[in-house]
């Protein structure tokens, strides 16, 4: 007889065993999380000095953000060197502590790899744009200007939306899909592809437990560079993600670097449809581990957003990878605003039990949960007004770009004040005193003015926290398998209140009632007599009624 965690399972689901399947991550953008040396920008020690908070916490993979030595124009997207640590972030040695100290509590790591583009302070491009004849020539996308204009591509960061840039030194243009300052590089070089593997290998040598791969899906490009029909940019991911060759990249990382480590490997984006995302993780294929799609983090909007195309979207994800392939799970990261100022509501009232509801819901999801440091206290966006509180390149140059072509620029900036990237990247909130104790000097960014009550020292006194709430959470997930291998089954289709799903696993049924709304709301799914509460986010369970965005798990075991 098979079992996990002690419990009798069949030979199918003993195979689909994997560590990674099992983990819960927890994202640090290390820029924000704690500045040791009080130049106000968050470091590897200071990372290190909270390693016994992240241990409280239950979770057991660290994803850490860029640290790879950067000019820093998209906070340390755009590397200039591969092997070495970012100064602002410290030392290698450093770095070697940090992984010993997460480690020895139990904590895998792991860590972004940036190789869709490199900085253009990078040794390799330096040494590309210096002649047409370097060696170095075909590491990037280059368009002799002799050529006329190159055919229109789209930049997500550029002030022009141009991702061509022109290039007096060998009058030429090169390829950047982000900001002019982040030049593609040319996954069809062989030479190319080794350097990264060498790379890679760099790291797991070191001893990492796994990869996220940033903007991978972009890698593959049709170099006959076709001209598109005209407003292709509008849905440019069609025309961008699963290049040419793309699977046989992978396919060569696989064999090179992933099956030689027993390391988790991430694609950041799933491609277009569920075949694009099957065929990156379906194991017989031997290329990534796991999908990280990001069809619902894509839904909210400031005048709100559907529960029911919330729901559409995880079912039909799920449905897809029920057989095969695995998932990540989140609602938000360095790349979005905060969880409960998008998702929930950070009204005084209902934060802290939306808070709580929308961290249950990732945690009792089947897929590996992915979880953004600061999400556990229930962190909102900070309310920037004015174009001065951001430092985010893609918003700074959007900006310019609608001033210099008559946009509306107050309504950018409210749109920016719920949706923005840098909502998500104040500083981490440990507690009232000034900087949230974040850093005694001046932060790179500014500090939430909510840290004096919302914060790591308040919530650590008070057991009914989000934080203390959170741990209890993780808690419930470790100690049921059934909330990792379980199956899902949506309950309540049509309800636009209430998110409800069971997940099965052996002889035992999880039932979540999760209210996505600030009223009172009923459910046509009544949980069998005899069931154990698993976890609420209120005090007590009252009649069968949820109570604003209240949070109810439930046990209970098959007949027999």
């Amino acid at each position: 007889m098979n079992r996990i965690y002690g419990q009798a399972v069949s030979q199918r689901e003993a195979e689909q065993h994997k560590w990674w399947k099992e983990a819960i991550v927890y994202q640090i953008y290390p820029r924000s999380f704690k500045d040791n040396d009080g130049d106000g920008i968050g470091d590897l020690k200071g990372i290190i000095s909270k390693l016994d908070y992240i241990k409280s916490l239950g979770v057991t993979v660290i994803w850490l953000n860029p640290i790879y030595r950067s000019p820093n124009d998209d906070n340390g997207y755009d590397v200039s060197d591969y092997r070495d640590i970012m100064k602002e972030f410290g030392t290698m040695a450093d770095f070697d502590a940090l992984l010993k100290g997460l480690h020895e509590r139990g904590i895998k790591l792991v860590m972004d790899l940036v190789v869709n583009h490199s900085s253009d302070e990078h040794p390799w491009f330096q040494q590309s744009r210096s002649s047409r004849n370097s060696p170095y020539r075909n590491y990037y996308h280059w368009w002799d200007a002799e050529r006329g204009k190159p055919p229109y591509r789209y930049s997500l960061f550029d002030v022009n939306h141009d991702g061509w840039r022109y290039d007096s030194l060998t009058n030429a243009y090169y390829l950047h899909y982000f900001s002019r300052k982040q030049p593609d590089l040319n996954w069809e070089n062989p030479q190319v592809r080794s350097a990264v593997y060498d790379i890679m290998r760099f790291w797991a040598d070191k001893g990492i437990d796994g990869f996220r791969l940033d903007a991978f899906q972009f890698v593959a490009k049709d170099t006959t560079w076709p001209v598109w029909p005209a407003g292709w940019e509008k849905h440019f991911m069609q025309y961008y993600a699963m290049g040419p060759h793309l699977h046989d990249y992978l396919k060569e990382m696989n064999s090179q670097v992933l099956s030689r480590y027993d390391v988790m490997s991430v694609a950041e984006g799933a491609g277009n449809s569920f075949a694009d995302a099957h065929a990156l993780v379906d194991a017989d294929r031997k290329e990534l581990n796991m999908a990280y799609a990001f069809d619902a983090v894509d839904i909210p909007r400031p005048g709100g957003y559907s529960l029911l195309t919330l729901k559409g979207v995880f079912t039909r994800w799920d449905s897809a990878f029920r057989d095969k392939g695995w998932l990540a799970i989140f609602l938000a990261n360095h790349d979005q605003a905060r969880l409960v100022s998008r998702f929930g509501n950070d009204s005084p009232e209902f934060r802290v039990v939306s808070s709580k509801m929308l961290s249950t819901f990732v945690l009792t999801m089947r897929g590996t949960p992915f979880y953004y440091n600061g999400d556990e206290l229930g962190m909102t966006n900070p309310g920037f007004r004015q174009i001065s509180d951001y430092r985010d390149v893609a918003v700074l140059n959007e900006y310019k770009h609608r001033q210099q072509t008559g946009g509306d620029l107050n309504a950018y900036l409210e749109e920016m004040s719920f949706g923005a990237r840098d909502n998500g990247r104040t500083p981490m909130q440990w507690d009232a005193t000034p900087n949230a104790g974040f850093s005694t000097g001046t932060p790179w960014i500014g500090v939430n003015p909510n840290h004096t009550t919302i914060n790591v020292a308040a919530q650590e006194r008070d057991s009914s926290s989000c934080l203390n709430y959170f741990r209890r959470l993780v808690r419930v997930r470790k100690n049921n398998p059934v909330l990792v291998y379980g199956a899902y089954k949506l309950l309540d289709r049509d309800n636009r209140q209430v998110y409800a799903f069971t997940r099965t696993f052996g002889d035992r049924i999880v039932w979540v009632l999760l209210n996505f709304s600030a009223l009172p709301a009923t459910t046509a799914v009544r949980v069998p007599g005899g069931a154990v509460l698993l976890i609420g986010n209120y005090a007590r369970v009252s009649g069968a009624t949820l109570r604003p965005y209240e949070a109810r798990v439930y046990e209970t075991q098959m007949p027999r």
